[in-house]
């Protein structure tokens, strides 16, 4: 009788020196479902699948594959296995085509050579069934990032994958992008591929998955059929607790005008003109590729521009970041690893690196013991996560990652902040601790531009939005206003 689970994962146990790891995790994915795997930063879903791929051996434990049990996978073993992982940092060569990418290793060949004219046909088979539309002959690094992601798809494919483990395939992509993702994950599913699908947004799991495994603390919590389960009843088991509600509540706003955008325009936006109330979180909404982010590199001074800047009724010329950072305007950018933060440096570095000048002694000297009480007390009062403030920010995750760099921000004495896609890659309960945050700087007078893709965030965040279509404004709402249809509504309107 054949085995229903195609792999079974039983008391999973790896131990680092001070850390339980993983502490006795089950798992088991049926043939040709879609396994979702859903946890906080830090609750071991990386750890489990690399222990799957064979990257990492358990201490104790067994992993069954097609029934036949193992005390450790190796890498090599795992692929002929048919186990096939594609990690959020695609495993690609950049200068090879799209069919040399998906054959490297395996290609087919013509005497002592590569024979590129099968390896271009095979390439196109592989295509065909996944219903992928796409040059073989195209360089990757042409490709965006959601065609990069369906040659590691397509790449698994050919060596016949049984199994497929996607980490956050989605954390990059838009809309449209993670349609069509979500569509070739049905399609995998439907031609008896098992996917094992890891996901801070909830919203996919209910489309694509058809069960739910839930982790904590490097601990099993249960495994559930995704037809039985809600929004709420995921988060409360993926924090311990209950989370109330999914938005901090509370308005702040003034009348009093702290920034003042008039008609700013350059190759990527035009005449972009608005208003930033002291205290308020404005919301940036529209499609990606709208524009949004480029006002926000035009206001921080990072792209040149037209059209006219004030701060606090007047006029003010920022030509460059550092101009916009003397003026108390801070930028917290979507890409926080490549653009907000020093990888290989510590939380204290990080976190004072922009305000040496706070901390410095006569000439050029630091005094560290005034350094260290100020990186404490931000840790303190954004909860971030570390056995210390020494520790590399490169360890940390996604969540705390991000509250460094608003540490950073704030020990500048920044009076207005913008946020690009604040919570992108950061597990639920630690967004609403972000969303707190947002809501007690706003309180404290500090003003918040906040980009968002996200749209329950955008909505339940924003006490303003303006909404944006090919680089123009074309809509603010307010109040009542406030709903998903009339945010699309001004998005892809004519």
């Amino acid at each position: 009788m054949q085995n229903d689970y195609i792999i079974e994962m039983k008391d999973i146990t790896k131990r680092y020196p001070g850390v339980v790891a993983l502490d006795r995790i089950q798992l088991q994915v049926k043939r040709g479902e879609v396994h979702a795997l859903l946890g906080e930063n830090g609750a071991g879903k990386s750890t489990l699948i690399k222990t799957l791929a064979g990257a990492i051996h358990p201490d104790e434990g067994e992993i069954l594959v097609e029934g036949k049990a193992y005390q450790h996978l190796e890498p090599r073993l795992a692929m002929e296995l048919g186990i096939g992982v594609i990690y959020q940092e695609f495993n690609l060569i950049p200068y090879l085509t799209v069919a040399n990418n998906i054959f490297l290793g395996n290609e087919p060949v013509k005497g002592t050579s590569i024979d590129e004219k099968t390896c271009i046909a095979e390439c196109e088979k592989v295509f065909e069934r996944l219903g992928i539309t796409l040059d073989p002959r195209v360089p990757v690094r042409n490709l965006s990032v959601a065609y990069q992601q369906l040659v590691e798809i397509a790449k698994a494919v050919s060596k016949n994958a049984k199994v497929l483990i996607m980490d956050e395939p989605t954390a990059a992509l838009s809309g449209k992008e993670v349609d069509m993702l979500l569509d070739l994950v049905r399609k995998l599913r439907d031609e008896g591929i098992s996917v094992i699908y890891i996901s801070h947004r909830l919203e996919e799991l209910f489309e694509v998955a058809d069960r739910v495994t839930i982790m904590r603390d490097g601990q099993y919590i249960e495994t559930l059929d995704i037809k039985d389960c809600t929004r709420p009843r995921l988060i409360s088991s993926m924090v311990g607790r209950e989370m109330g509600e999914n938005y901090p509540q509370g308005k702040y706003g003034t009348d009093e005008v702290v920034l003042e955008a008039r008609h700013l325009s350059n190759d990527k936006i035009q005449d972009i003109s608005f208003q930033l109330h002291k205290g308020e979180i404005l919301g940036f909404g529209g499609l990606v590729g709208a524009g949004r982010t480029e006002v926000a590199r035009a206001v921080f001074g990072a792209d040149k521009c037209s059209g006219e800047l004030y701060l606090n009724g007047k006029q003010v010329n920022i030509r460059c970041p550092g101009d916009a950072v003397r003026h108390g305007i801070a930028f917290i950018t979507e890409d926080r690893k490549q653009q907000g933060l020093l990888m290989k440096l510590s939380i204290r570095e990080n976190v004072t690196i922009s305000s040496l000048d706070h901390i410095r002694r006569h000439g050029f000297s630091l005094d560290l013991k005034k350094e260290k009480k100020l990186v404490e007390e931000y840790r303190h009062q954004l909860n971030i996560k570390t056995p210390s403030i020494e520790q590399l920010v490169s360890n940390l995750s996604g969540g705390n990652q991000q509250k460094v760099v608003l540490a950073k921000w704030l020990l500048t004495n920044s009076k207005i902040i913008i946020f690009d896609e604040p919570t992108r890659g950061i597990d639920v309960g630690v967004k609403f601790e972000i969303y707190q945050i947002m809501r007690d700087l706003a309180k404290q007078g500090i003003s918040i531009i906040m980009i968002s893709s996200d749209m329950p965030e955008l909505l339940g965040v924003s006490d303003r939005i303006v909404v944006m279509k090919e680089g123009r404004l074309v809509g603010e709402l307010q109040g009542d206003e406030i709903q998903q249809e009339n945010v699309m509504q001004y998005a892809i309107s004519d």
